[in-house]
């Protein structure tokens, strides 16, 4: 082989080793994975793929988590991790560490979807006006051609297996059995007030100081209301309280929003007392937090 042809050869093998190095490097980086997160555990969460693969997705503060809308998913709305509950049907990007772990650069969903998981966990039904919404968006899709029906009967389809995996997955979350309780705090609220008093930061300090020694820990909160008054106030009553407690956690007990599921407003349900005291009423209006660590990190 002459001089010539050699360089040339060299050449080209140069030029094969880069674009496998591409290759690979372009590998790593463009992961994506869409699934139904099925739990969390410190700052990663569990992500059941519709190949019923369960791949462990690790949070991070760069981590962009985004609501889309409209019907090629162009409106964005960037939020908090706390919005990565169990139940919620996700769309994951990013690139694998060491530990098979897929760390993600974006986490997206759909605004009705992170209704539904909302609501399931708050054991909130639907409304007659969102009953009549429905009635009336089926019928104006009945009017639609035969290929868009056949279209959306599939993708209805696909929605019911959704909420059915998603009212599961929460109802397992909802009854903890999947969770060891290793701390729990209950702040109590005046009626109609929704700012957390500061008799309560000690203990609220406390509690975030010893989740922090715990391995992969998550915090619950939780906020209800007693049963006097409408239901939509009373809701968004326990959504503010909550909303405040966590926001004490994080802002004060340094507690990682990777380690924080959404506040939970649970309205009038799972009343303590009876509200036909004041007494009562007084115990219903509360925030329950909790330190809460998968059975499977500890090992029971």
């Amino acid at each position: 082989m002459n001089r010539t042809s050699s360089r040339n050869m060299t050449l080209v093998l140069r030029l094969l080793a880069a674009a496998l190095t591409l290759t690979s490097l372009a590998t790593a980086q463009d992961n994506e994975i869409k699934g139904l997160i099925t739990g969390r555990s410190g700052a990663t969460m569990s992500v059941k793929t519709q190949d019923n693969e369960t791949i462990t997705v690790a949070l991070t503060t760069d981590t962009q988590v985004q609501e889309v809308e409209g019907k090629f998913n162009l409106r964005k709305k960037d939020l908090g991790m706390t919005a990565l509950i169990p139940g919620l049907p996700v769309q994951v990007k990013g690139s694998m560490n060491d530990k098979h772990q897929l760390v993600a650069d974006t986490v997206k969903f759909k605004s009705s979807d992170l209704k539904t998981a909302q609501d399931i966990q708050a054991g909130v039904a639907p409304t007659d006006e969102q009953v009549q919404a429905n009635e009336a968006q089926i019928k104006a899709t009945q009017e639609q051609t035969a290929a868009e029906q056949q279209e959306i009967a599939a993708s209805q389809a696909k929605i019911a297996a959704n909420k059915a995996e998603i009212a599961a997955a929460n109802k397992r979350f909802d009854e903890l059995g999947e969770y060891n309780i290793l701390g729990e705090v209950t702040v109590l609220f005046a009626n109609g007030k929704v700012a957390v008093d500061p008799q309560y930061d000690a203990q609220l300090m406390d509690l975030a100081t010893k989740a922090k020694t715990i391995d992969a820990y998550i915090i619950q909160v939780q906020g209800y209301a007693s049963a006097v008054g409408s239901a939509a106030l009373n809701q968004k009553l326990s959504l503010e309280r909550a909303d405040n407690v966590l926001a004490f956690l994080e802002q004060d007990g340094q507690i990682p929003l990777t380690n924080i599921l959404a506040p939970g407003a649970m309205g009038t349900s799972d009343q303590v007392a009876p509200n036909a005291t004041t007494e009562g009423q007084a115990e219903n209006r509360r925030v329950v937090v909790r330190i809460l660590q998968n059975k499977g990190i500890s090992g029971t």
